[in-house]
């Protein structure tokens, strides 16, 4: 399994590919953003996985994290020396995997690497038509159905079901679901608006938004829909 490495320390990137290979993994190792970008237009489809350094010297891993993203579903971890809530935030806003601040544990990394592989392999091909309890979603073409009649939803509102609906019968937590969503602008969704959206939501979708049994609340733990 390949990885595309780009971190401009050249001795922690000399400890990392030789700790990835010595874990059955091959590297591809950059130092930059522009070679990284090279790397990436030619080859992105040969990686199962990409390593960004957030500070490179004629750049950033933000840059390369959204290239990625445009042209494909590869998972990208952060490695990153600073450790605050607004770098965490706009990584994950851009699609970022997970990440892991510096000095960190190569063992932990390695373990970081594998639970976000076996995240990708084991979801599902999106379905084009998804019912539960009532409610139809036909993802193709963005419409959701109660009982036969269209309910019309902002965009918003539609990330958040089909995040439920790709995960059912699952419980999740709120910050679970903080870190999928983020509003149309791009903007990171905090913990008070995802409580208005999801009650929005229950307002569409319930018979009685009071007494939910769609968007069930499991005290303590988070959200779940379905069994």
């Amino acid at each position: 399994m390949n990885i595309l490495l780009v971190e401009d320390d050249k001795t922690i990137a000399s400890g990392l590919e030789y700790s990835l290979q010595q874990d059955q993994f091959s590297t591809v190792l950059c130092h930059d953003v522009a070679s990284a970008k090279k790397v990436i237009a030619e080859q992105l489809d040969q990686f199962v996985l990409c390593l960004f350094d957030l500070s490179l010297p004629d750049g950033s891993g933000y840059e390369l994290c959204k290239m990625v993203k445009e042209r494909s579903d590869v998972p990208v971890i952060f490695l990153t020396a600073v450790d605050d809530e607004v770098n965490v935030v706009m990584g994950l806003d851009m699609g970022a995997d997970d990440y892991i601040t510096k000095p960190f544990r190569i063992r932990e990394l390695l373990s970081r690497i594998k639970s976000v592989l076996r995240r990708y392999q084991k979801q599902p091909q999106a379905k084009a038509i998804i019912e539960v309890d009532g409610i139809r979603i036909n993802t193709l073409e963005g419409k959701v159905y109660k009982h036969g009649d269209e309910i019309p939803l902002t965009a918003l509102e539609y990330r958040l079901l089909l995040i439920f609906a790709n995960h059912i019968g699952q419980i999740l937590s709120r910050n679970q679901l903080l870190e999928q969503i983020w509003d149309v602008a791009g903007d990171f969704v905090n913990d008070n608006t995802l409580t208005v959206y999801i009650k929005r939501l229950r307002e569409k979708l319930e018979d009685d938004p009071k007494d939910p049994t769609f968007i069930k609340t499991v005290r303590g733990l988070g959200y779940k829909v379905g069994e």
